[in-house]
């Protein structure tokens, strides 16, 4: 590209920082300076080549018409008016299709604001790391223990020390297995091999289930919920 010179088109008033024009002071030509000017000048003196910079007729990007022509900077770089384009240019598939882009030295994204969601408090949300379902097999998994429970120590009745009385009703089966579960222990002493063979499953399933409960509740509780308003 040694002494070469290369038409430039640009963009005025909205590529800050990356192209703006000095103060036209006396008559002097304009001259160009800004982020992109700089890396075009290394271009410059590293490939060898000379450059003039003009200002797109239209003073538009470039958008694909209805007759398949373009118009604004990427218009003068497909009908080969410009050899280059100095511009803050959104790099989109159909521009890509009929020219090349350098790599991209600027990332810009797209957000949209919205009001922030008042906050309910929801007496239940104690309930929600488990659906309806799992809270009725849990339900009905307490039953079924202390059921069964009862019929082991009245099938087998544990050996109390002399003047004590046993207290092994259903009731305090159901109280005894439904308190082991919230992890709060209870009174009635159950001695036999099998009811403690029982209670120990029934402990060790206690314990995966309050873990997995504790689990969900802490992640159900940090993560913000944020339900978007737009259709």
């Amino acid at each position: 590209l040694d002494a070469v010179t290369l038409r430039a088109v640009t963009l005025i008033g909205k590529e800050e920082p990356f192209v703006m024009v000095s103060e036209n002071v006396l008559g002097k030509p304009k001259k160009y300076q800004g982020f992109s000017i700089d890396v075009l000048d290394a271009l410059s003196n590293y490939l060898g080549f000379n450059y003039e910079i003009y200002v797109a007729p239209d003073h538009k990007y470039g958008s694909p018409q209805e007759d398949g022509t373009w118009n604004g900077l990427v218009g003068e770089l497909v009908f080969k008016r410009a050899d280059i384009g100095i511009s803050a240019l959104t790099i989109t598939p159909d521009r890509e299709n009929v020219v090349d882009f350098t790599t991209r030295y600027m990332d810009y994204s797209v957000g949209v604001l919205l009001r922030r969601a008042e906050k309910t408090v929801d007496m239940f949300a104690c309930l929600a790391p488990f659906d309806l379902s799992l809270w009725a097999c849990i339900a009905g998994t307490v039953l079924l223990v202390g059921l069964l429970v009862y019929l082991l120590n009245w099938l087998n009745p544990p050996r109390l020390q002399m003047g004590s009385m046993t207290s092994t009703t259903l009731y305090n089966s159901m109280w005894f297995v439904y308190g082991s579960f919230v992890q709060q222990g209870g009174e009635v002493p159950y001695t036999t091999l099998a009811t403690r063979m029982m209670m120990g499953a029934w402990w060790l399933f206690a314990l995966i289930v309050i873990s997995s409960y504790t689990a969900n509740l802490a992640a159900f509780l940090t993560i913000t919920r944020i339900e978007s308003s737009i259709q």
